[in-house]
């Protein structure tokens, strides 16, 4: 490619002179030119190994962080993932998914979800069974809801949406499928373990880490949100020995002055920055 430049140059000195010579030996160089350079060989990185269970490079694979088995849950877990989280580097669904069944761990990709392209998300959403995990003002307390619930009498579906925040409340709003189920919320003090990614406040969790809370509530164990964090807590600290930084979250950076950002113009998002310092009890939305 160290010819392009002088290529450029040669161009514009011939576009800015005057009229001379003939044309079509122009059109000839040019031709030249562009066969050269589609002639020149492409370089094509080597992607590295990737393992097939934990879905990251094999160098610094988690697989000894995962169970040796998949999880036995009776919980069927639908992730309904935003596009953009495909191609982020470090996502927790992959660990998520590694740790369970193939058939308890669904992930359905998109934004927009309706009854004509997705008739089984469809059908779940209509289950009497299913839950969404979303909160807000309607949303009822988890571990309310199967306090006196015997062990075993139940298989829920769950319903998670995977994205950042907005874009969460974004497929949350547009899609009125995620409107059926009962909506539920985590009312666990968790401070989130997933410190290499901001989250709006801080209690608000990963993915990972809202379904590690809400298995070991619906399957009454308290080690499967052991196990499931296992493999987060080890993501974080090997990002963290390798040049990762702690991302805190903006909650914290609002009430302890450390937010170094331009704040908003628009009065919703100014107020919702406020909520973040004034209002602990759900994720805001």
């Amino acid at each position: 490619m160290d010819n392009v430049p002088s290529f450029c140059s040669s161009l514009s000195s011939e576009e800015n002179g005057p009229e001379t010579g003939d044309s079509s030996s122009t059109e000839d160089g040019l031709v030249d030119a562009f066969g050269d350079l589609a002639a020149l060989p492409v370089e094509v990185g080597e992607r590295r190994p990737t393992c097939l269970r934990c879905r990251r490079p094999e160098k610094v694979c988690l697989c000894p962080f995962l169970p040796p088995q998949p999880l036995e849950v009776s919980t069927c877990l639908y992730v309904v993932q935003h596009p953009a989280e495909e191609s982020r580097v470090l996502r927790t669904v992959p660990l998520l998914a590694a740790c369970l069944p193939q058939e308890k761990c669904n992930v359905i990709v998109g934004r927009r979800f309706n009854e004509e392209k997705h008739p089984e998300l469809a059908a779940v959403c209509r289950d009497s069974r299913t839950l969404i995990l979303y909160p807000g003002p309607k949303s009822q307390n988890l571990e309310e809801l199967v306090q006196y619930q015997e062990v075993g009498t139940l298989k829920h579906n769950v319903i998670i949406i995977d994205g950042t925040w907005s874009q969460a409340k974004n497929m949350f709003l547009k899609n009125s499928l995620f409107h059926l189920p009962k909506q539920v919320q985590l009312s666990r003090t968790l401070s989130s373990q997933y410190v290499i990614r901001t989250q709006p406040s801080n209690i608000c969790l990963s993915t990972l880490e809202c379904a590690a809370v809400a298995l070991s509530i619906l399957e009454q164990n308290d080690d499967i949100q052991e196990v499931l964090l296992r493999p987060l807590k080890a993501l974080c600290s090997f990002q963290l020995q390798h040049g990762a930084q702690i991302h805190h979250s903006k909650e914290h950076l609002l009430k302890n002055g450390m937010y170094d950002k331009p704040m908003p113009k628009n009065k919703r998002k100014i107020k919702r920055m406020e909520k973040l310092v004034t209002d602990n009890s759900i994720c805001p939305r």
